[in-house]
């Protein structure tokens, strides 16, 4: 038995293997693909208006005069009196405006809108593809801009990296020659030229700290940032570190306090570097202190985690700008009267150490009360401590 269906256009009986009203001739798969985008339309909206392929066609009185069904003075008449009937409630679609004046027959209409239908497929597909084409270009642009992003960067670490070990050579000699001259190699040295020597070499430290700052993050920015890793007690790298900034302290005024829990196990880290992190969170914190304030270093151990943080009650950092204080020779006075000097790297050369080790930085501020940094490293057991470090 073969089920029978109805031609949505002149009623006639179908047989469900029809792709074309053998009748009438209307193309039923585009009739079925409208039905089921009008029936979206219609849940979507909730409009309970009747359901015509016209809704799909933007501009449907144009396209019919373009197409010659109608005429423009037609499509004129046809639009007041579709405003007529809208006066008294009834909304008319242009299409059936126009078949009821008599200007266009269901069929002739069906066939515009499959058209226009058509012609805006077409056009989307060009537009798809003419958008396509503009991501990809973009998308291009963007790799060569990143690319030459990348390529400065490269030539700008290798230019630090180069100048800072060409001013190295010549700072080292400076200060060999200033040191002996405090020792009175080259005559005896007064109250007054040992005062001034000391100023000159307290310089000849800072330049010294600046230039290996500048080689460090010229690795860091190359990628050759490499770790020594050993087995190290973290309580007695940060012993050493509060020792060194006592005197930096004391001149400022500020306390300096350490609490740091007995028996901590080992971590596995790059001694130096994880001193070099210490160390200029210990400076920075001083740094941005005033006199009377506190500065705490703090190490502490739970779960097989060691914390290290550094706690200021200096001049704090606004949230907005947190993310600022990472980026390198970046400071968040850029003024040429700034209150605190620093090249701003230390914190940039701090975080691409410690995600060395697979760590990360962590900042709590408030502005006017201070700031706390911290970071974790995972404790490794005592036995295998032992082990890794070559007792038995």
């Amino acid at each position: 038995m073969v089920d029978a269906f109805i031609c949505p256009r002149c009623h006639q009986p179908l047989r469900t293997d029809d792709r074309y009203c053998q009748n009438c001739g209307l193309d039923l798969a585009v009739e079925a693909t409208i039905g089921e985008l009008l029936a979206d339309e219609n849940l979507q909206t909730g409009d309970a208006r009747s359901l015509e392929p016209e809704i799909l066609v933007p501009r449907l009185g144009d396209a019919l005069v373009s197409q010659g069904k109608i005429t423009p003075k037609q499509l004129e008449v046809a639009l007041r009196y579709q405003a007529e009937q809208a006066t008294l409630g009834r909304s008319v679609r242009l299409g059936r405006a126009l078949i009821e004046l008599g200007y266009l027959d269901e069929a002739s209409l069906d066939e515009a809108i499959t058209l226009q239908i058509l012609q805006l497929q077409e056009a989307l597909k060009q537009a798809n593809r003419e958008l396509e084409r503009r991501v990809e270009q973009r998308t291009q642009e963007l790799r060569q801009a990143l690319l030459r992003v990348s390529e400065l960067n490269q030539i700008k670490a290798n230019f630090i990296a180069n100048v800072s070990h060409e001013l190295r050579t010549p700072l080292t000699l400076l200060r060999g020659y200033l040191d002996m001259m405090k020792d009175g190699a080259f005559g005896e040295v007064t109250a007054e030229q040992a005062q001034a020597l000391d100023a000159l070499l307290r310089s000849a430290t800072r330049l010294e700290k600046l230039i290996d700052d500048l080689i460090l993050f010229a690795y860091a920015e190359r990628g050759e940032l490499t770790l020594t890793l050993t087995n190290n007690y973290l309580q007695d790298i940060a012993a050493q570190v509060v020792e060194n900034h006592r005197y930096s302290a004391k001149v400022k005024g500020i306390c300096l306090e350490a609490r740091i829990e007995p028996d901590l196990p080992p971590v596995h880290c790059d001694r130096d570097r994880i001193a070099w992190v210490m160390d200029e969170l210990m400076n920075n914190a001083i740094k941005f202190s005033s006199a009377g304030g506190k500065v705490s270093l703090a190490i502490l151990y739970h779960q097989g985690i060691v914390t290290v943080s550094v706690h200021d009650q200096g001049i704090g950092i606004p949230a907005q700008r947190l993310a600022e204080i990472f980026e390198p020779f970046h400071q968040l006075d850029g003024s040429t009267t700034r209150r605190y000097g620093g090249t701003g790297l230390g914190l940039a050369l701090v975080t691409r150490i410690l995600e060395a080790h697979g760590a990360q930085l962590r900042v709590e501020s408030e502005v006017g009360k201070g700031s706390l940094f911290e970071f974790s490293l995972p404790a490794i057991g005592e036995d295998h401590a032992r082990e890794s470090s070559g007792y038995r």
